[in-house]
């Protein structure tokens, strides 16, 4: 490429070649950059799931504390939104750098599903560097980091965790200190800084978690007047199998870890754990149940005040299983068959269905069966279970008889034999089936049959006839049929989505 005489397009060529390794040398690999991409994207997953959690804690402690408490809620509420107008500032500024980024970028590239311009390495240098975004950024983060930290007690303070924060490094990193310069500066791809900003934002919101659950748990740590109690008896369930245990809670509403109150049920004390007793009942045999927890708590005048749950009845019965056909009493073989399955006293997510000799297919309550023709004429068994506390539990087991599907009936044009006109004949072009009063709208498809003609005064005529249209021979011979004349199709074969043809009883028509 260097030597000898060289024609003008030769030399074109050659710079052109220098100039793709330049490039190339400069171009970052689609896998480091997809691998930046995925990062982003998990990371902005990341921060949705977060900011779910946030306001479903914001929505517990305005349906609860706030209502219950509310002087003493509301400067807590309060500061809790201020952590979360800190949070969502701090975010709205990145986000409008993200969009420089978007812009500077071409936009969104549909095929990578990033920035176009993904791989550049002068983008970001320029906005987040030489515009000086960059010290921006940073010091809007330390300054929202201090913010978010005022709004807790001194105590809490010491124990903050979280990482947002932007400090510059100790030691070089590759000759660069500051923190702006390690995460934007000379050679970082656009699609690498767009998620370094991502990342922040995830920071943030972890940061908002932390600042808004230390300030909601402040309410739990004050001391609790006994006398505002109630006994309150918890059971996750009332109805229970026969061999299953039956539990439930006796505690005190409101109670804290330190509370030790004396827990009965029947004369009988239970083991106390962070303020609360675990009742567990007997379910050996089959019947109604009822008991009621008491509870003795010491006041801060020495004296013990006595608090009754209201009674509380469970339910011991055998382990059953409903199984209902949605359209029939029978499963008929080679169409999906759908039933509904329960079980009382357990949700229908946990409720399984099965079947021998065929299969089945469905969940939370319902199923589609299906069983081939060989097992026409047997009694198949449906076997229910119920996952129960990690433990599958046999609910039993229903038959049902199999059967094939019935035979279907002929028609043309809606009639199934009988005087015609003439004409109506002429115009007919198919035979049709139709089952009657059948619970299933199933098709059968005619495979063939023949036609007898038969003219006054003359021989019959057979022609025999593939399918269940009219091909033109019959079509002819049905033109030129005079009055009175019989016209018999017999012989008729049809298939039903089982695949088993049926013989199909003959119809015959005579012309007016």
């Amino acid at each position: 490429m260097a030597g000898g005489k060289e024609t003008t397009r030769q030399k074109m060529i050659n710079i052109m070649y220098l100039v793709l390794l330049a490039m190339l040398a400069l171009n970052v690999s689609d896998t480091i950059l997809n691998a930046f991409k995925n990062i982003n994207d998990s990371l902005d997953s990341s921060r949705t799931n977060v900011s779910t959690s946030i306001d479903q804690l914001f929505t517990a402690f305005q349906n609860t504390k706030l209502k219950e408490e509310p002087g003493r809620a509301q400067p807590i509420w309060d500061k809790a939104n201020q952590a979360k107008k800190y949070a969502d500032d701090l975010n709205g500024y990145i986000q409008q750098l993200k969009q420089q980024f978007n812009t500077a970028g071409g936009g969104i590239d549909p095929e990578t599903g990033d920035l176009k311009e993904r791989g550049n390495q002068d983008i970001a240098q320029g906005i987040m560097i030489n515009a000086k975004e960059g010290e921006k950024l940073k010091a809007k983060i330390n300054e929202t980091r201090e913010k978010l930290i005022a709004l807790l007690e001194a105590e809490d303070r010491k124990h903050v965790s979280f990482s947002l924060e932007a400090k510059d490094a100790e030691k070089s990193i590759e000759g660069k200190k500051k923190w702006e310069d390690i995460n934007f500066g000379e050679g970082t791809p656009l699609t690498a800084a767009n998620t370094v900003l991502t990342k922040i934002q995830s920071d943030t919101r972890n940061a908002e978690a932390e600042i808004v659950k230390k300030l909601f748990g402040n309410m739990d740590k004050s001391l609790v007047n006994l006398d505002q109690f109630a006994a309150v008896a918890v059971a996750p369930t009332s109805y229970v199998i026969q061999g299953q245990p039956y539990s439930a809670q006796v505690f005190l509403t409101a109670s804290d870890s330190k509370s030790s109150p004396e827990i009965s049920v029947g004369g009988g004390r239970l083991a106390i754990k962070d303020g609360k007793g675990t009742y567990t009942g007997g379910t050996g045999s089959v019947g109604v149940f009822k008991w009621v927890g008491t509870i003795r708590v010491k006041q801060t005048d020495g004296q013990i005040k006595e608090y009754r749950t209201p009674e509380q009845t469970y339910q011991v019965a055998k382990p059953s299983a409903t199984v209902s056909p949605d359209k029939m009493n029978v499963i008929y073989a080679g169409i999906p068959n759908p039933f509904s399955v329960s079980a009382a006293g357990f949700p229908l997510e946990s409720v399984k269905a099965s079947i021998s000799g065929g299969s089945m297919s469905g969940s939370n309550g319902k199923y589609s069966v299906s069983v081939g023709g060989d097992q026409i004429g047997k009694t198949l068994n449906i076997n229910v279970t119920a996952n129960n506390a990690g433990k599958t539990v046999n609910l039993g087991s229903q038959q049902f008889r199999v059967k094939a599907l019935p035979t279907p009936k002929a028609f043309i044009k809606g009639k199934s034999g009988g005087n015609v006109e003439l004409e109506w004949l002429a115009r007919s072009g198919a035979i049709e089936t139709q089952l009657d009063d059948f619970v299933f709208d199933i098709k059968y498809k005619v495979i063939r049959f023949n036609a007898t003609f038969i003219n006054p005064r003359s021989d019959a005529v057979n022609i025999p006839n593939s399918g269940g249209s009219f091909s033109g021979q019959i079509k002819g011979a049905l033109n030129s049929i005079k009055p009175g004349a019989t016209v018999i199709f017999k012989d008729i074969i049809a298939e039903g989505p089982d695949g088993r043809q049926k013989n199909l009883d003959g119809i015959t028509f005579t012309a007016k």
